[in-house]
């Protein structure tokens, strides 16, 4: 339960429809799966983001931050405390000469395009990539060779005790699926991005080459978190796993796909149980098999 002073203190600066109590989170991860989050928070500005991390420490409460819970698995007893989630209202996209500065909700998608219309080149690579900025900058996210931080430029971060602090790039340690917010527990809200004057025609066939491979390969069709397990150097997880034979394997209402062997799916009523169980079966096999390790990407969250 949620302390009722913390939410009568929110209700000062946040809309009724800004606080969700006992929120579903199958409804807002790519997964399509996980429990409730006792309260979960949807602020709509760099203000309201300050209040609410003040108002967290304050109450000593639990926190946890969601863009499109689309790197995300959130376990069946859901996530206790306050989730905050920056999809929906902080999604802003502003360009100025090949500067974008873009709300850390904003969808991958929707810069790509963006940029497009400004005939700025840069992020094509990130068209199909399903996560949040914000998301992306916390892990890095990449696709097709490129990655994030090769178009980052700064990040206005909230700290936990609701400051606002800007990053320089060298400051992000930005590596493979890493940055410095996994580690200092800051919410990344604002990312400036500094991009390429390009041609507009050049920047759309980039990517619609990209879609065309991603659709081509990726089971999108199904809902997923996408890759499911880190690269291990010198392979590739989905060829590690095809090669073991393990397509089509299924705990439950989890599977790996039968399109891409990287992805494991929720092919309908998966529980998080589920995933976990498939992912330590595969992670046991693919390393009887070839010696390999593999490491989960997606971010396990919540109460089993």
């Amino acid at each position: 339960m949620i302390n009722e002073n913390f939410l009568a203190d929110c209700r000062k600066f946040l809309k009724p429809e800004q606080i969700i109590l006992d929120a579903p989170m199958s409804e807002h991860t790519t997964f399509k799966i996980g429990g409730p989050a006792d309260c979960l928070l949807k602020p709509s500005s760099l203000e309201e983001t300050q209040k609410i991390l003040q108002l967290v420490k304050e109450y000593d409460l639990p926190l946890t931050f969601v863009g499109n819970g689309s790197n995300m698995l959130v376990r069946d007893k859901g996530i206790r405390g306050v989730v905050v989630n920056f999809a929906d209202n902080i999604d802003f996209v502003r360009v100025e000469g090949t500067r974008m500065t873009v709300g850390a909700g904003a969808i991958w998608k929707d810069v790509a395009e963006i940029a497009a219309q400004h005939s700025l080149a840069g992020v094509e690579f990130a068209c199909g990539i399903p996560g949040s900025i914000g998301g992306a900058v916390f892990m890095n996210a990449g696709a097709y060779g490129g990655e994030t931080k090769s178009v980052v430029k700064t990040v206005r971060a909230v700290t936990r005790d609701g400051e606002i602090k800007t990053y320089s790039l060298a400051e992000l340690d930005l590596g493979y699926r890493h940055s410095i917010f996994q580690s200092n527990g800051e919410a990344i809200v604002e990312v400036e991005l500094e991009l390429t004057p390009g041609k507009e025609e050049d920047i759309r066939a980039g990517i619609a080459d990209y879609t065309n491979r991603r659709e081509s390969k990726q089971p999108l069709e199904m809902p997923s978190a996408g890759s499911t397990f880190k690269r291990p150097e010198g392979y590739f997880a989905g060829t590690l796993i095809d090669q073991t034979g393990l397509k089509g394997l299924t705990v439950g209402g989890a599977q790996v796909s039968t399109k891409h062997a990287g992805f494991v799916v929720n092919k309908g009523g998966a529980t998080a149980a589920d995933v976990v169980n498939l992912i330590h079966e595969v992670q046991k096999r693919v390393k009887e098999a070839h010696g390999v390790e593999l490491q989960p990407e997606v971010r396990m969250i919540g109460e089993k």
